[in-house]
C-alpha cells in the first residue's frame, strides 16, 4: 500500500526511511522582505544589548572607582578644616622660641587649644563629663575605687583621662576612679 509520504513529487515510490529535501524553496517577495526586516531588527536588538551591557559594565567600574576614592579621601574635608589649627600651633611654637613672657606663651597655647576644641565640637566630637555622675560602664572605665564620705557610692570621684563620643558612638571611655563608702560606713551596714 502506497502512502503519500512514500511518493516523491513525480508520484513514484520512495524507499522506506528516506526523506528528500528540496534543492530550493520558493518564497514570496513579501515573506522574504519580512524575514530580512526581522533579521535587521534582531541585529539592532543585539547591538543595543551589547551597548547596554558595555554601559552597565562601565557604570559598575566607575561606581567602584568612586567608592574607592571616597574611602581613600574620606578625611580630606576634616583635614582641610584642621589645617588652620596646625598653622596657628606652628606660629605659636615659633613665637615661643623668642618670647620672654611665659604668660603670653600660655595664652597663645590656650587660644590654639580653644580653636582645636571648637573644630572637634563642629566635627561632632563631644567630651564625656564624668565627675559627679553615676558610674556607667558604657561610658566610663573604672581604674579603681576611693573611699569618699562626700560623694555617693558608685559615682565618679575623679577623672584621670577624658572620654569622647563622636555623635552617639563612644570613641574612648573616660578613665575614672569611683567613690565607695568609707570602711566605717560599710561596717555599720553589715
Amino acid at each position: 500500500m502506497n502512502t503519500e509520504k512514500e511518493k516523491n513529487d513525480l508520484g513514484t515510490k520512495l524507499p522506506t526511511g528516506t526523506e528528500t529535501t528540496p534543492a530550493y524553496v520558493v518564497v514570496s517577495r513579501e515573506l522574504f522582505q519580512a524575514a530580512v526586516a526581522q533579521a535587521s531588527q534582531v541585529a539592532e536588538f543585539k547591538d543595543r544589548l551589547l551597548r547596554a551591557q558595555a554601559e552597565w559594565d562601565n557604570s559598575r567600574k566607575r561606581i567602584l572607582k568612586e567608592k574607592e576614592d571616597a574611602v581613600r579621601y574620606a578625611g580630606e574635608d576634616l583635614l582641610e578644616r584642621l589645617l588652620p589649627v596646625v598653622d596657628n600651633f606652628e606660629m605659636g611654637m615659633q613665637a615661643a622660641k623668642t618670647a620672654t613672657d611665659p604668660k603670653s606663651i600660655a595664652l597663645g597655647f590656650e587660644m590654639v587649644l580653644a580653636q582645636l576644641q571648637q573644630f572637634l565640637r563642629e566635627s561632632g566630637l563631644e567630651s564625656i563629663e564624668a565627675v559627679g555622675h553615676p558610674f556607667d560602664p558604657h561610658r566610663h572605665e573604672a581604674l579603681g575605687h576611693h573611699e569618699s564620705a562626700e560623694h555617693p557610692e558608685g559615682h565618679v570621684l575623679t577623672q584621670m583621662r577624658k572620654g569622647y563620643k563622636l555623635k552617639d558612638r563612644l570613641l574612648r571611655p573616660a578613665s575614672v576612679f569611683v567613690a565607695k563608702a568609707p570602711e566605717a560606713k560599710q561596717a555599720k551596714k553589715h
